[in-house]
């Protein structure tokens, strides 16, 4: 770290007056080397460790222990780039002093379960399949608004096959100005009976309400997720090698794949093997500037368009398909 020039990850510092700031470098140091031996360290506990552990007191230097609230500080409000960021500069200096030959890069993957709550899950093709269902609901409500209200006063609301989330909110009121609508005026409780404008308007009013969970839940997925947990949303449900229960339990985990080159960790990215190639290659190549000559991979990495890929970016193939043993030892 004392190779590496530290203050570009900091925002730049006005004029400020009062108590003199902390050392931030000093505490970007004690941060990483936290998080390093911990793994996810809470700010409380890196403070405990400033305190009482000579190591943590070596990097701050004579600098008086911070307070949880100085690491919380930092973290939100100086550090500008991302950890990726300073991972592949560090990167860039070890490279460059022990001549790391990155020509030679060897993949693979594993699982490792997550610290989250094993029952409590988000299942994307769930929430879109009662989206679609929230989507029928909402035709059908339109049309009971245009045939017992709307119908008399000569408006009509116009119905999809799919409804965004603004389109709803706009029904809603286009709904409620053309029936003169007060909110102030909604009863509800044992003893008061609901207008059928109140019951409609309310009943469209959950409808939306769905519509926004889901759209919520779908995004927190993406693109290449099916699944995500509660309470650890980088977590996803898959089968890991380590099964507790013996019964074929989803876990949170994640899916980590790794690059080596001379045995330094070059790039980290998460997905599946197969579908991993090609995105871990090229954040190599974004982060170094080529591809490496030589990708080595087991052969959960062997498929037609890997190979395919190796070919366009001028790569040796070094990925066994997946059915190679097979057919080179059977007679």
């Amino acid at each position: 770290m004392d190779h590496i020039d530290l203050s570009r990850y900091f925002v730049e510092k006005g004029c400020r007056t009062g108590r003199p700031r902390c050392d931030e470098q000093k505490l970007l140091k004690v941060i990483l080397f936290s998080f390093m031996e911990h793994g996810i360290s809470s700010l409380r506990e890196i403070e405990k460790l400033c305190r009482n552990d000579i190591r943590y007191m070596y990097l701050l230097d004579g600098m008086k222990a911070p307070s949880f609230a100085t690491f919380g500080n930092i973290i939100r409000n100086e550090l500008t780039d991302s950890i990726e960021q300073i991972f592949l500069d560090v990167n860039t200096y070890i490279f460059e002093k022990d001549y790391v030959d990155l020509e030679h890069t060897y993949i693979d993957g594993t699982k490792i379960e997550a610290n989250a709550n094993r029952y409590i899950w988000i299942w994307k093709k769930s929430c879109t399949k009662n989206r679609e269902k929230v989507f029928e609901k909402i035709s059908a409500l339109i049309d009971s608004m245009n045939h017992e209200v709307l119908g008399y006063m000569g408006t009509k609301l116009e119905k999809r096959e799919e409804y965004a989330i603004d389109y709803v909110s706009g029904l809603l009121e286009l709904y409620k100005q053309g029936t003169m609508l007060d909110e102030s005026t909604f009863v509800s409780g044992c003893g008061h009976r609901k207008s059928i404008q109140q019951k409609q308007y309310q009943e469209l009013q959950g409808y939306l309400e769905r519509l926004k969970t889901y759209a919520h839940h779908i995004e927190i997925c993406g693109e290449e997720r099916n699944s995500y947990s509660k309470t650890d949303h980088d977590a996803t449900f898959m089968r890991i090698k380590r099964d507790y229960m013996g019964n074929d339990q989803l876990l949170p985990a994640y899916n980590l794949q790794t690059a080596i080159c001379d045995e330094y960790i070059a790039v980290v990215p998460y997905a599946s093997d197969m579908e991993c190639f090609v995105p871990l290659l090229e954040k190599f190549n974004k982060s170094y500037g080529y591809y490496p000559k030589y990708p080595v991979a087991d052969a959960g990495y062997g498929s037609y368009n890997n190979y395919l890929y190796c070919e366009e970016h001028g790569m040796e193939k070094y990925m066994k398909f997946t059915m190679f043993k097979k057919e080179t030892t059977d007679k």
